[in-house]
């Protein structure tokens, strides 16, 4: 099977003839050969890189892929209120850590050294295991690593 379009979550009638679960890394693709989660083998050829979001159908001759968000090791940042909310978040961003808004908390990859850093500056955290999406670039991109500064 090929996919060449995506049908954002949502948008698409058919039942899907199958399911690709991947975590938010593989979920952020151009081309890459996969297998569904049903063991068939499945091309995701794509004009540009995108991010697949958790519903999103990968369409192919044979009917549409559902995509599956993939749970991960996650923290959940819980803090006392919104302005030690908006402190935790400007230090995760100051390390340019890709960061979910989950509600009032926020959620990252489960790293010791940030969860010690959070609990430090008196915030609650958990582990968790579920999808991870995090907020996109500032300026309408799907990803914030890898970007400079020009300084």
């Amino acid at each position: 099977m090929r996919a060449t379009t995506v049908a954002p979550a949502g948008t698409w009638d058919a039942p899907a003839i199958d399911t690709v679960t991947l975590d938010h890394d593989a979920r952020f693709r151009r081309r890459i050969a996969l297998e569904t989660d049903g063991g068939r083998p499945l091309l995701l050829d794509l004009a540009e890189a995108r991010l697949l979001a958790d519903g999103d159908g990968l369409v192919t001759a044979a009917g549409v892929v559902q995509v599956k968000a993939a749970p991960e090791h996650l923290a959940e940042i819980r803090c006392a209120d919104a302005a030690h909310l908006v402190r935790l978040a400007w230090h995760l961003g100051n390390r340019h850590l890709p960061t979910e808004l989950a509600g009032d908390g926020l959620r990252i990859r489960y790293d010791h050294v940030i969860v010690d850093m959070a609990e430090k500056l008196g915030a609650e955290v958990r582990e968790v295991d579920a999808p991870f999406n995090p907020e996109g670039g500032a300026y309408g991109h799907g990803r914030t690593e890898g970007h400079g500064h020009g300084h």
